[in-house]
């Protein structure tokens, strides 16, 4: 109920985020406009980055809510609810209620798990997947009696996520696995029975899509698939190459508090029995893994955040079964990472208030524009930063005082409050800023009989705003013929103001300026 309550409203209060959130709710959409949900679109034509699990439980959502933000991110929310459901049942079952209790707590109260059962991207339920998926690995190996069971859990739920996310759903549970051989010296090998029904369950569930794929087109597109998962992990895509500690600094700060309070547990000695150790596997496979990964986005690493909080909870755990007190770095750096997520929070909606000050250090023409764009903001909006923190304070007194159920529960209750109030009052302000003018002017178009297409930068709001029909698709995407051609019906151009290329083309009429966008019209020419 807790989980329903925090997870559930006002997910359609803000605008889907471009690429990922529209990209995936656009493939959705696609599904239901041309009727085959077998294959995977962006702009009606094949979309090879993404097998299509998750698009089926958001068309699934559509059909039943209507095409809208509120249908593509209700997935989420309802894995969140699960997701929170699966680590008690595991908590209770490998440890007993207790510790169940403080696991979904700490999973809970962590801002990044949290604020990803509200989104629209496709980790949350590969997440899940996964780490079910590697839970039933190990009773595989650790049970003594029903393993060929626990063989086909593993093995649906790992084909389940090669179905959500493709090859790395295979990849993660294989290096978890090698990893954990090689630990106890290969002296816990499954049978070849138990082998075999794993690997039998695997093919089952992803040649539902991939097998069929295979026979009725062809390999080409596998072959295209299986092209840019290797071309994701050898070369930095979409400009997304970080440096190296990258992901140790998004979950550090992204998954306060766990990330620090997990941090005691980082011993040999918190290891303690072989379920402790593959949560210890896993959490460092993903974690190098994405680090190696040269294509480094904020989510990739978000497989990590189950394996931490478990080891967050075996810490707290431990502190109030033995009454113990945190080491006093640790509870240095809880302070330290609290109050500078909770300035974060409290700053970011101060810019607008002060971007007359703030715009002279900015040398981006685009972003300044996008803060100068009038937005309704109130001015209290702060607030909730200043909630958080006080939050942070309260809980961190309370750890002093080594009372940790009152810290979690300070924290939970902060974090829910924060995230929803952001959700509500916040977020869409920050939206309007950013790319509100965008999706404006795709939206207010929706139904006119034009083309439509974004110059110099890519979006995928041109498709999911504009409600593209499925018509002259060779036409709409090339945008020589957009641009150049003998059109047949009015094209709608929308370019960031950094891109001056088009202002001086006499047959384009500049029909608006806004947030950082140059929005132009190219009207059939005359003969």
């Amino acid at each position: 109920i807790i989980a329903a309550i925090a997870f559930l409203p006002f997910l359609g209060n803000v605008h889907l985020f471009d690429w990922d959130e529209i990209n995936f709710a656009e493939s959705a959409r696609e599904m239901m406009v041309t009727g085959d949900y077998f294959r995977v679109r962006v702009g009606f034509k094949p979309f090879w980055e993404k097998p299509p699990l998750f698009f089926w439980l958001q068309s699934g959502s559509m059909h039943l809510l209507g095409v809208n933000e509120y249908a593509a991110r209700l997935p989420n929310a309802i894995f969140g609810i699960i997701t929170l459901l699966t680590l008690y049942y595991i908590g209770k079952k490998e440890r007993n209620e207790r510790f169940a209790l403080i696991w979904v707590a700490m999973y809970f109260i962590s801002v990044a798990p949290h604020l990803y059962f509200k989104s629209g991207i496709i980790d949350p339920v590969f997440n899940y997947f996964i780490f079910t998926g590697v839970y039933f690995m190990y009773r595989t190996l650790n049970s003594h009696q029903h393993r060929s069971r626990y063989a086909i859990y593993a093995g649906i739920l790992i084909g389940l996520a090669v179905l959500t996310k493709g090859p790395v759903g295979l990849l993660i549970p294989i290096l978890t696995f090698i990893v954990f051989l090689v630990i106890t010296r290969f002296r816990n090998l499954p049978s070849l029975k138990e082998f075999g029904l794993l690997a039998l369950m695997v093919f089952i569930v992803s040649s539902a899509w991939y097998g069929l794929e295979l026979v009725q087109n062809g390999p080409w597109f596998l072959v295209e698939f299986i092209r840019y998962q290797v071309e994701l992990f050898s070369k930095p895509v979409a400009d997304h190459q970080q440096p190296i500690y990258y992901h140790f600094l998004v979950v550090l700060i992204g998954c306060f508090p766990m990330s620090v309070l997990a941090l005691p547990g980082f011993r040999k000695k918190t290891v303690s029995d072989a379920f402790a150790s593959w949560m210890m596997i896993l959490f460092w496979v993903v974690m190098i893994l994405f680090t190696i990964v040269t294509t480094k986005i904020v989510h990739y690493s978000s497989l990590s955040y189950l394996p931490l909080s478990f080891i967050a909870a075996t810490v707290v755990y431990s502190l109030i079964e033995h009454k113990r007190s945190l080491p006093a770095w640790v509870k240095g750096l809880y302070l330290f990472v609290g109050l500078v997520l909770g300035i974060v929070l409290t700053v970011l909606p101060m810019i607008p208030s002060f971007k007359d000050k703030i715009v002279p250090f900015i040398d981006d023409p685009f972003a300044v524009a996008g803060i100068m764009r009038p937005v309704a903001w109130s001015g209290y909006e702060f607030i909730f930063g200043v909630i958080f923190i006080l939050a942070v304070i309260i809980s961190f007194i309370f750890i002093v005082k080594i009372n940790y159920i009152k810290a979690l529960v300070t924290m939970g209750i902060g974090t829910a409050y924060v995230l929803m109030m952001y959700l509500i009052f916040v977020l869409p302000k920050i939206e309007a800023h950013t790319q509100g003018a965008l999706i404006d002017f795709f939206t207010d178009h929706q139904g006119e009989d034009v083309y439509v297409m974004t110059y110099g930068f890519h979006s995928y709001a041109k498709f999911y705003y504009f409600k593209q029909p499925n018509n002259n698709i060779d036409k709409r995407a090339d945008q020589g013929y957009l641009l150049n051609g003998d059109i047949d019906k009015p094209v709608l151009i929308a370019c960031k103001i950094t891109d001056r290329r088009l202002a001086d083309r006499p047959d384009l009429e500049l029909i608006g300026e806004e947030g950082g966008f140059v929005l132009y019209r190219r009207d059939i020419p005359d003969n």
